[in-house]
């Protein structure tokens, strides 16, 4: 019989992998709330999400110093770890999302008001349900999309620079 040979287990990120990572959407619901809530509370849950955004970019910046040691370049290759991580979590989780959530609710509480004689407060409830259901939807092209957009600008002239010596 052989042993059962245990498999090396990833480590866990605890801002991609666990619970930790919903509160980079904490400004999304907040946008989806918006209606309800006080504007001071929608700005309390972008304050959330930013500190989600500002902690991994940190977390990403320790792990790239630990990996490159005492290496030539280190300094660059974590400053280039906390910029990426910071620009793509800041547009992917805080920026576009929450522009998106807030059109999406903005424009269905006109059409309810316009097509509708439900009362002002179903219309915004209803804004809310539709806001919150988005959610899901528009993570992964959003996602997609800001991948996209780095590759195409920033990450360009990150491997341009990892050419050159900085310290």
């Amino acid at each position: 019989m052989d042993p059962i040979q245990e498999k090396p287990s990833k480590e866990v990120d605890i801002y991609r992998d666990t619970w930790v990572r919903f509160l980079g959407y904490a400004n999304e619901v907040g946008e989806a709330f918006r209606a309800l809530v006080p504007v001071s509370a929608v700005w309390a849950t972008y304050a959330v999400a930013t500190v989600y955004v500002s902690a991994d970019a940190v977390d990403k910046g320790k792990k790239a110093a630990v990996e490159h040691g005492d290496n030539p370049g280190k300094t660059t290759k974590v400053a280039v770890a906390v910029v990426d991580t910071f620009v793509w979590q800041a547009l992917a989780s805080v920026a576009i999302p929450g522009f998106t959530i807030n059109r999406v609710c903005a424009a269905s509480l006109y059409l309810l008001g316009r097509t509708t004689r439900l009362p002002l407060s179903v219309r915004k409830w209803t804004t809310t349900a539709i806001g919150l259901s988005t959610i899901p939807f528009i993570i992964h092209p959003i996602d997609s999309g800001v991948d996209f957009l780095l590759d195409s600008s920033l990450r360009k002239f990150y491997r341009h620079s990892a050419g050159k010596k900085h310290d």
